[in-house]
């Protein structure tokens, strides 16, 4: 299993401002209010793209940030919404909320949609105030302003091209040639002990991800040498490249290994020897090489897998595999993405504080003989207040009497004078 890692921060687009504004028509003196809402802000949304294989990109671009929502305007005109930020990963992919650890999403279906952090609502305007005892309000709500946070990428993903081939033919080399990959390298069968795994990028930015499967041999099938464990990674491998020692270094002759591979994967599972398959004929820089490729050539050619003549030690050929190999992988995950394997699904992710948004749930302690009054949801609302507007003031006052919060202080014994703090807000209590 290849596990592909980066973290990133994200911060969904602040809500716009409500407006403060009255109509001043010609010949309508006492125009009433016509402050429009602020527009909310863009969400910051994950995508499942069938067309990527790694999380590269996330590795070096680290913050992301969706547009906030236009102020509304007078006339009652409403604030252009956000933006969406569409963030693309792998097939694959699982989310974390980098402080808490706590699953966002499994992105297991192309084409899957989620909103990791929904944009802040706009404020409201002053027109949405007005009452039969307010009818020209003088204070509008701010937009709400979202908090950024980190969040956790894990691409657990097989990896899309396997090289399977007998031991110390080089698989090792290949890998370590076109990747970052580092693989122990030694002249003796079994050095890999287990799969190697690199991250390809083309020139045009392409990447995929490889995997050296450690050496197979005859009887591989039943568990024989290193067993099935390691067949078993290359089962969802879109792309065999079968490397063989074309030189015969140890005594072996190439084209028999090419039949015997290749029947060992069939033994082992029919559609493994379906897949594509293409031959990287190796260590052509040895004496023999170039009298054997033309007998590898033959037989390959009655199973239609097309043979590279490279040098892994000496990177010759190499570009010309990996560019067949791209393009090749690039028909297979087209031909995947126009399948019906998709899904319109959207989740939205809400944290555990978002959860508690009501205003009226809320908690008051004792504290040095102050009462303390807190709450997720009545902290979100009075950040959105202008607190030193009277109007909002009064507006305010007229809400704590409505969720409940004199009635619980004076269930709870409070006195004249008594201090109470909400959120920030402190106020003397009075009847």
């Amino acid at each position: 299993m290849f596990i592909d890692r980066a973290r990133i921060y994200v911060k969904a687009g602040d809500g716009g401002d409500g407006f403060i504004g009255f109509r001043r028509e010609k010949y309508i003196p006492a125009g009433g209010p016509a402050g429009g809402d602020g527009g909310r802000g863009g969400n910051i949304v994950f995508v499942a793209d069938p067309s990527l294989s790694t999380l590269i990109d996330y590795r070096y671009k680290k913050h992301y940030k969706a547009e906030s929502g236009g102020h509304g305007q007078n006339k009652n005109q409403f604030g252009r919404d956000g933006e969406d930020l569409l963030i693309r990963l792998p097939v694959g992919t699982v989310i974390r909320h980098g402080e808490t650890g706590e699953l966002i999403a499994d992105l297991d279906k192309a084409g899957q949609r989620v909103i990791a952090a929904e944009g802040g609502s706009g404020g409201r305007g002053n027109t949405r105030f007005a009452t039969s005892t307010r009818q020209a309000p003088s204070f509008a709500e701010k937009g709400e302003k979202k908090v950024g946070f980190w969040v956790d990428l894990e691409l657990k993903l097989m990896a899309d091209v396997g090289l399977v081939g007998y031991p110390n033919v080089g698989k090792s080399t290949l890998i370590s040639v076109v990747s970052a990959a580092k693989p122990k390298i030694a002249n003796y069968p079994f050095t890999t002990l287990v799969p190697n795994l690199g991250v390809v990028t083309m020139k045009d930015d392409r990447s995929f991800v490889i995997a050296d499967i450690p050496g197979l041999i005859e009887g591989a099938h039943k568990g024989v040498g290193l067993g099935t464990d390691f067949l078993r990674h290359i089962e969802r491998t879109h792309i065999i490249i079968h490397v063989i020692d074309t030189a015969g270094v140890d005594g072996r002759d190439p084209v028999s290994d090419y039949y015997k591979i290749n029947a060992e994967l069939k033994l082992f599972n029919e559609k493994l020897s379906e897949l594509p398959q293409l031959i990287a004929a190796n260590k052509m820089e040895l004496p023999g090489a170039v009298e054997n490729l033309q007998r590898l050539i033959k037989a390959a050619k009655k199973n239609n897998h097309s043979v590279f003549p490279v040098s892994a030690v000496m990177n010759r050929g190499i570009h010309e595999l990996m560019l067949k190999t791209a393009n090749v992988l690039k028909q297979i995950k087209q031909a995947q993405a126009d399948e019906d394997d998709t899904t319109d699904q959207v989740i939205i992710y809400r944290s555990p504080e978002e959860r508690k948004s009501s205003v009226d749930d809320f908690t008051i302690r004792l504290e040095d003989q102050d009462y303390v009054v807190e709450g997720e949801g009545l902290k979100r609302f009075l950040e959105r207040l202008d607190l030193n507007n009277e109007e909002t003031i009064d507006y305010l006052q007229r809400l704590f009497d409505k969720i409940g919060l004199y009635r619980r202080l004076r269930e709870l014994g409070i006195e004249e004078g008594t201090t109470v703090r909400v959120e920030g807000l402190e106020f003397e209590y009075q009847e």
